[in-house]
């Protein structure tokens, strides 16, 4: 009988779709933004400001990055479970990547909404 020793949480093929459909959503945004920007007749604040008082492009510009920090979790917090090997220090790590990352979000929506 072997006695085999099972560790992980088996979620690798919903991360795999997940970074992918994030990476898809952050590709189209930029496309869009891009061809947005180049479009725009000016490059002053108020024109910047105008691109953004549709309450879409924020809410698109917001989701762009939810995506990215989503994105960005998955990655690094792959790192952290592969390379760091004392579970307390990768808990602290993983901690502060999540506290970073949800404060770039309340900064990002903070930016945007004040806009």
């Amino acid at each position: 009988m072997v006695n085999r020793h099972v560790v992980g949480a088996h979620y690798g093929l919903r991360d795999w779709i997940a970074q992918r459909a994030t990476a898809l959503f952050m590709a189209i945004y930029t496309v869009v933004f891009g061809i947005c920007a180049l479009t725009l007749p000016e490059l002053s604040y108020e024109a910047w400001s105008g691109l953004f008082s549709n309450g879409l492009m924020k809410f698109a510009t917001f989701l762009f990055f939810l995506s990215l920090f989503f994105h960005a979790w998955i990655g690094i917090r792959d790192i952290w479970m592969d390379y760091v090997k004392p579970t307390g220090l990768r808990l602290v790590l993983h901690l502060i990547t999540i506290f970073l990352l949800v404060g770039y979000a309340g900064w990002a929506a903070q930016i945007l909404w004040r806009l």
